[in-house]
C-alpha cells in the first residue's frame, strides 16, 4: 500500500478529476435513460458535443434556424461528455420557460460563477425570491417617468460628440473625415450611464482617461483562446473552469476591481451628501440604492448587492447599448435610401428640434421601425441556457415528433436538464418573419406593426422580439437603452451622413469581446471605420 504522504499533489488531483468526470458521465447516462428522447443533430465531439461547432460559427443563429427546419421546435443537442440540451423554438414553450425562469429555471452553476467574477451577486446573478426582492427595489428607476427626466442627458452626451466632431471637421481640409464610430459610441454610452445613473461624469467624450474605459477596450483587443472556448463549452459540465487562471480570468478580475473601486466613491459620495441635507432624487438608481441599504426585509439590499448592482448597470447601460448605435450606424450605411428616408422624417417633423422623449416613443415610426430592426438582427445577447431547478412539463403550440416516432403535445423535463433558447433564431427565422426575415427592413414596424407575419406575433417578449429576453428577467432597463438609442441616433443622422470607410463592398463579422461586437474585416480589433460628412 502506498503511503498517503508519497502521493503527488498532482496525482491526487488528477484521480479526485477523473473520479469525478466518471461520476458525471454515469449521472449523464442515468438521466438519459429516464428521459424522453427528442430528435437532434449528431453528435460531432464527444468532449465539446456541439458547443465548440456553435461558436466557430459566424452567426449561431443560423444554425439553430437549420436545426428547427430539420429536427423542429423542440429538439436536443448534444453537450459535453455525453450530456444533452433540450432546444426551444416554440413560442408557446419558450413563453413558458420564460414565465418560470428564477424559480423552475435558473442559472447553473458555472454561469453563476461568471456572473459573480464580473458583477457579483446583484440582480443578474440572483434566482427566486431574491431576485424578485432586487429588481422590486430597482424598478421605479426605470418607469416612464424616469425615462422622461432622463432623456436630457442622452442629449447632452449626444451634443458633446457633435461638438468634437464638429471641431474635427473644422479642423480638416474638407466636409468629410474617417473615424472609428464604435469607439465614439462606447464613449457616448459610457458617459450618458454614468450621469443619467450615477451623476458621476467619466468624461470619455472629452478624452478624460477612465480605468473602467481602459478595461473594456481591452475586452475589445482581447483575441479567442483554445481556453476561452473550453470554458465556454465546458463550463457547465466543469463550473471550476470559471476561475482557471486566463487573460480573461485577469481581465475580468482587474473590471471587478476598478467597478468596486468607482461603486464605493459613488456610494460614499450619495451618503455624504445625503448627509449634509443635500436631496437625492428619490426615483434615481442611486437613490434607490441608498434607500434600500436601510430598507424593511422586502426591499433592503445588503452592502454586496448595492455594490453589485452599480456593476451591472454600468455593464449593461456601456456595452449593449453602444453595440446597437454601432449596429445601427453598420446598417445605415449597408442602405443609404434607408438612412436618407430616416432623415427625412426627423428633420421634417423637427428640423433643428429635439424630440422629447414621448416624441420619441411615438411620433416617429421610421426611426422606431430603424431602431426595433436593429434589436431584431443583432441582440447583444444571442442565447438563453437555464438549468431545470425542479421537474416541470413544458407545452407545446403544436405536437411535436419524437426521435422514437412518437407525437406528444408537451414535454416533462426532469431536474437538472439543461434548457437552450437561440434569442437569434427566434427574432429572424424565415419560419417567423417571412422570406426577408435577414433583410434590415425598418417599414415591417410601420402601422402599428401589422405587416409583421402572424407567426411572429406569437412570439411573447418587447414588440415580439426576444432581444430584452421575457418573463422574470426582462430586461429592466429596455425604455432606457431604447430612450438613449433614439435620441442619440435623432442628432447624429439629422446632422451627419454615414458611409464605411472602404465602400460600400465592406463586410462586417462578429468577434467576442464581453459580448459579441461588430468589427470590419481586416481591423485588427473592434473597429468600424466611417466616413463621416456634413449634412448639406
Amino acid at each position: 500500500m502506498v503511503p498517503i504522504s508519497s502521493i503527488r499533489p498532482f496525482d491526487a488531483v488528477f484521480v479526485a478529476l477523473c473520479s469525478w468526470l466518471i461520476y458525471k458521465v454515469y449521472q449523464s447516462v442515468c438521466s438519459d435513460a429516464k428521459t424522453i428522447r427528442l430528435k437532434g443533430p449528431p453528435n460531432k465531439s464527444w468532449i465539446f458535443g456541439v458547443g465548440r461547432y456553435i461558436t466557430e460559427q459566424s452567426d449561431s443563429g443560423v444554425v439553430f434556424e437549420q436545426w428547427v427546419s430539420e429536427y423542429g421546435p423542440v429538439f436536443e443537442i448534444p453537450g459535453g461528455f455525453g450530456s444533452r440540451k433540450v432546444v426551444l423554438a416554440d413560442p408557446k414553450a419558450i413563453s413558458h420557460f420564460y414565465s418560470k425562469e428564477t424559480t423552475t429555471y435558473t442559472h447553473h452553476s458555472h454561469t453563476k460563477l461568471l456572473i459573480k467574477n464580473i458583477v457579483g451577486r446583484g440582480l443578474l446573478w440572483a434566482d427566486g425570491d431574491s431576485h424578485k426582492r432586487q429588481r422590486k427595489a430597482l424598478s421605479p428607476a426605470f418607469s416612464n417617468a424616469a425615462i422622461r427626466k432622463l432623456t436630457s442627458v442622452f442629449y447632452d452626451s449626444a451634443y458633446k460628440l457633435k461638438e468634437g466632431w464638429d471641431s474635427m471637421l473644422q479642423t480638416s481640409s474638407s466636409d468629410e473625415m474617417i473615424l472609428d464610430v464604435e469607439s465614439w459610441m462606447n464613449h457616448v454610452s459610457l458617459d450618458s450611464i454614468g450621469i443619467a445613473g450615477f451623476g458621476h461624469d467619466f468624461g470619455a467624450l472629452r478624452g478624460k482617461p477612465s480605468t473602467v474605459a481602459e478595461v473594456f477596450n481591452a475586452f475589445n483587443t482581447l483575441k479567442p483562446s483554445f481556453w476561452a472556448i473550453a470554458n465556454l463549452v465546458l463550463g457547465p459540465t466543469f463550473p471550476f473552469l470559471a476561475n482557471l487562471p486566463s487573460e480573461r480570468h485577469a481581465i475580468t478580475e482587474r473590471w471587478s476591481e476598478n467597478v468596486a473601486e468607482l461603486a464605493s466613491e459613488l456610494l460614499a459620495r450619495t451618503k455624504k451628501a445625503d448627509e449634509k441635507g443635500v436631496k437625492v432624487e428619490d426615483r434615481s438608481i442611486m437613490g434607490l440604492l441608498l434607500k434600500a441599504e436601510n430598507a424593511d426585509l422586502d426591499l433592503r439590499m445588503t452592502q454586496e448587492e448595492i455594490m453589485a448592482q452599480i456593476k451591472v448597470l454600468i455593464l449593461a447601460g456601456y456595452e449593449t447599448t453602444s453595440i446597437s448605435l454601432t449596429w445601427a450606424l453598420v446598417e445605415l450605411c449597408r442602405k443609404p435610401e434607408i438612412q436618407a428616408k430616416l432623415r427625412e422624417e426627423l428633420v421634417l417633423n423637427f428640423g433643428a428640434s429635439d424630440p422629447t422623449w414621448d416624441q420619441l416613443t411615438n411620433d416617429l415610426p421610421y426611426l422606431d421601425g430603424v431602431v426595433l430592426e436593429v434589436l431584431r438582427l443583432h441582440p447583444p445577447v444571442g442565447v438563453t441556457e437555464r438549468v431545470t431547478n425542479e421537474a416541470d412539463i413544458i407545452p407545446f403550440s403544436s405536437p411535436i415528433t419524437m426521435a422514437t416516432g412518437e407525437i406528444i403535445d408537451r414535454l416533462p423535463v426532469r431536474k437538472g436538464t439543461v434548457i437552450t433558447v437561440s434569442i437569434k433564431c427566434m427574432n429572424y427565422s424565415d419560419v417567423s418573419w417571412g422570406p426577408d426575415a435577414k433583410e434590415f427592413k425598418p417599414e415591417r414596424w410601420l402601422n402599428n406593426g401589422t405587416s409583421i407575419p402572424s407567426r411572429a406575433q406569437e412570439i411573447q417578449g418587447h414588440r415580439h422580439l426576444l432581444t430584452f429576453v421575457d418573463g422574470q428577467r426582462i430586461c429592466l432597463g429596455r425604455a432606457f437603452a431604447l430612450a438613449e438609442v433614439k435620441a442619440v441616433l435623432s442628432v447624429l443622422i439629422r446632422n451627419y451622413t454615414f458611409e464605411f470607410a472602404g465602400g460600400s463592398t465592406t463586410q462586417v463579422e462578429i468577434v467576442r469581446a464581453m459580448l459579441p461586437r461588430p468589427q470590419v474585416v481586416g481591423e485588427t480589433k473592434c473597429q468600424v471605420p466611417m466616413r463621416i460628412g456634413r449634412v448639406r
